[in-house]
C-alpha cells in the first residue's frame, strides 16, 4: 500500500486520498523527530529502498535523505535526536548495521550487530537502543537480547528469550519494554504473549496475553496503555483493528 493513515485514541481516518507515498511500501520502519514522523527503507517489490521520507502532520511526504545501502525488513527508534536504523534486507542479502541518521546530516553506519538480522523489535529505552528477536540467515529467529550504547558504539548481548522470536512488536511505558505478539520459525506461529523486559538486565517476564495471536504488528505507547495495530494472525488474516493493552 501507498495510503497514509493518521491514528489518533479512539478512532483512526485516512488523512487524505491524495497524500501516498510516492511507491507502495512494504516492512519499513518509522520514528519521530521533533514534530515529524520519518520513513526509512521498505520493500518495493523485489528490492529493498534506500529512501528517507518525511511525513508532516498534515500527510504531506517530501524526500528527507537516503540509507547508505537499500534496506526493508528493519526496526527503527529515536534517542535524543537521531534515528536508528537496525538490520534490514536489501533483496539479496540481510545487514548487520545499524545506521544513524538526523535531519540535515548524511546517515552513517554507526555499528554493526553479531550477525545480520531481519524483523527485529526495536525500541529507544533510557540511554540505549534495545533489539529484541529477529530473523537471522540461518535461523527463522533468534532469542537474543541486544542493547546498543550510542555513546560508545557497542552492541552487547544482554538477555535470552525463552523462546525465538520474531516480527514482533515493542513499546515501552514507565521504563520497562513491552514485547508483543511475534511468531517463531512457522509462517502460522503467531503468538499472543506479552513479555515484560528489563532494558538494563535483558531479563524478561510474562506480563500477560493479547485477545489474538499477531504478528508484524506496529506498537505505539500513550502515557497509560499500549496501541497494537494490525498485523497478521496465524489463519493469514492482515488485521486492520486497534487494540489497547493495558499491562501490569
Amino acid at each position: 500500500m501507498a495510503d497514509i493513515i493518521g491514528l489518533r485514541p479512539g478512532r483512526t481516518l485516512l488523512v487524505a486520498a491524495h497524500q501516498l507515498l510516492p511507491a507502495p511500501l512494504h516492512d519499513a520502519a518509522a520514528a519521530t523527530l521533533g514534530s515529524s514522523a520519518y520513513l526509512f527503507g521498505g520493500g518495493q517489490l523485489e528490492r529493498g529502498s534506500t529512501d528517507i521520507l518525511r511525513i508532516a502532520s498534515s500527510g504531506a511526504v517530501r524526500p528527507a535523505g537516503r540509507l547508505p545501502q537499500p534496506a526493508a525488513d528493519v526496526g527503527a527508534a529515536a534517542l535524543n535526536g537521531v534515528a536508528y536504523v537496525v538490520g534490514g534486507y536489501t533483496g539479496s542479502r540481510a545487514l548487520d548495521t545499524i545506521v544513524a541518521w538526523q535531519p540535515g546530516r548524511p546517515a552513517r553506519v554507526v555499528a554493526h550487530l553479531p550477525a545480520p538480522l531481519r524483523y527485529p523489535a526495536v525500541v529507544a529505552a533510557g540511554a540505549r537502543i534495545i533489539i529484541v528477536g529477529g530473523t537471522t540467515p540461518t535461523a527463522a529467529s533468534t532469542q537474543d537480547v541486544l542493547s546498543f550504547d550510542p555513546a560508545t558504539g557497542q552492541v552487547q548481548l544482554i538477555g535470552r528469550l525463552s523462546r525465538p522470536l520474531t516480527h514482533a512488536a515493542a513499546a515501552v511505558l514507565g521504563g520497562t519494554v513491552y514485547v508483543l505478539g511475534g511468531r517463531g520459525n512457522g509462517v502460522a506461529s503467531q503468538r499472543r504473549l506479552v513479555l515484560a523486559l528489563d532494558p538494563r538486565t535483558g531479563r524478561s517476564s510474562n506480563a500477560g496475553v493479547l485477545p489474538r495471536r499477531v504478528s508484524d504488528a506496529g506498537a505505539v505507547a500513550l502515557p497509560d496503555r499500549i496501541l497494537l495495530i494490525g498485523g497478521r494472525d496465524n489463519g493469514g488474516v492482515v488485521r486492520s483493528d486497534v487494540l489497547s493493552v493495558q499491562v501490569r
